[in-house]
């Protein structure tokens, strides 16, 4: 059968332009439907303006840091429109890159809702569309469980686009997602409380990231609270927000934020008119190949609630891409020691293993940990303290796990990511002439075992 596409990628997100703009270099007719933004949740409701957002709230910081060094400033305001407004700036400028970045490759942009109408055929605008292969990028999408007055609480979809920043907010939330914005809004001076069901956030973290960034979120004047979690959500006359709790106390706030999960987004997909089975948690069962149940139907990035970060979907795409039109270069993807930030303030950055999971896995341990002021503060008033560790297999000597908080925690992470997937040992580290005087050097600088 001849088919319009050898290709239709459903989703513009970062997996899915991949995936799509690689194809159409590697000689494949493809065609990219997009319903609401070109980048996904990534550029558009996610990690990009997340990033600003952390960049304005570290300047409360910075600003009584600069006394310490001699500098006299005024009082510091800080203007919450402006922030948005040139934060839509940057995203519009990064939509159309995204645009001409598929345009240029020779792929066939289609913005509208695209839904399955069988293994091969795909309606947008009115219009079917046929393709020898189908791959689902579509995404995530933020939730809020089902309790009375979930409708006034909000998600990350809504906080990038506040009108203005109100002076006292509840997130709720464990996973990073929570922290981050928790992080963001006590910076730029908001009443923060972060709000958790279960005993410490960051679940699946090594156990010392956990409690030390517990520690210095206290530190920064943030009210956490574990054990804690929301009954109902009342709106008074004034517009004040009354949460009561299921311990029994209310508590009142001008802004609900959820961060309790994200589901597939498969939403009016078309998915009962194909052979797409999904799992117990509602996202897409795909193979090593990223096949679905239906042999022409892919799928791929958050919708397989794999592991959901942007460069993997991105890494996926490309195996994907290879895999169907250049054979010869592909790569299957290394789910193994992917490295990880979480924009907190103070940031944690992240690769391997923890140590819990090292001796989940029967691995004999050896664990070098350090705790330091970092340097910048020494002239300040901030007791901020840096965390860095080291997981050590003792039978082998390998490096296992790398795990920090402190400032630039991501940037300096990223570089041992290649240490540590290349196999290096403690010796290796140990080996390494640092740069002094810098945070990074604690890393090749612990020299005796903690545990």
């Amino acid at each position: 059968m001849a088919y319009d596409f050898d290709l239709f990628v459903i989703g513009a997100g970062s997996g899915g332009v991949r995936a799509g703009r690689f194809a159409a270099g590697f000689g494949a007719r493809v065609a990219v439907a997009e319903s609401r933004y070109l980048g996904g949740t990534c550029v558009n409701v996610g990690c990009v303006p997340k990033k600003f957002l952390v960049y304005g709230a570290n300047f409360s910081d910075e600003f009584e840091h600069a006394k310490g060094f001699g500098w006299s400033l005024g009082e510091p305001s800080f203007d919450w429109s402006t922030l948005i407004a040139n934060k839509d700036r940057e995203i519009h400028r990064l939509n159309d890159i995204y645009r001409k970045l598929l345009v240029d490759s020779g792929v066939t942009l289609m913005e509208g809702h695209a839904k399955l109408r069988g293994p091969h055929e795909v309606e947008i605008n009115g219009q079917v569309h046929t393709a020898e292969h189908i791959l689902i990028a579509t995404g995530g999408w933020p939730q809020v469980p089902e309790f009375p007055g979930r409708e006034h609480a909000i998600t990350s979809n809504e906080a990038f686009f506040l009108e203005k920043l109100p002076k006292r907010i509840v997130v709720v939330g464990g996973g990073y997602i929570a922290v981050e914005f928790a992080s963001i809004f006590n910076g730029l001076g908001a009443q923060t409380t972060l709000m958790y069901r279960r005993e410490l956030f960051l679940r699946g973290f090594d156990s010392s990231v956990r409690t030390h960034l517990h520690q210095e979120l206290t530190k920064h004047g943030m009210d956490v609270q574990f054990n804690t979690d929301i009954a109902s959500i009342e709106k008074l006359a004034d517009g004040t927000l009354q949460l009561g709790l299921k311990d029994g106390r209310t508590v009142n706030t001008d802004l609900v934020f959820y961060a309790t999960g994200r589901r597939p987004m498969l939403d009016n997909l078309g998915l009962e008119t194909v052979n797409v089975e999904l799992d117990d948690k509602g996202f897409v069962k795909v193979n090593d190949d990223y096949q679905t149940s239906e042999p022409s139907i892919l799928a791929l990035g958050d919708v397989i609630g794999r592991v959901q970060l942007t460069p993997v979907a991105l890494a996926e795409g490309m195996a994907v891409a290879r895999r169907l039109f250049k054979p010869d270069e592909f790569r299957p993807v290394d789910y193994d020691h992917i490295p990880t930030a979480v924009f907190s303030l103070p940031n944690i950055g992240t690769v391997g293993l923890t140590e819990e999971d090292a001796r989940q896995a029967g691995f004999e341990v050896r664990i070098f940990e350090s705790r330091f002021r970092p340097m910048k503060l020494s002239l300040t008033d901030d007791h901020e303290r840096t965390l860095m560790k080291l997981v050590v297999d003792a039978r082998t000597d390998k490096v296992l796990g790398c795990h920090m908080v402190g400032p630039d925690a991501g940037e300096i992470v990223q570089s041992l990511a290649i240490a540590v997937k290349a196999g290096a040992t403690k010796r290796i580290f140990d080996d390494t002439i640092g740069v002094h005087p810098t945070a990074a050097e604690e890393f090749v600088t612990m020299r005796t075992a903690t545990r």
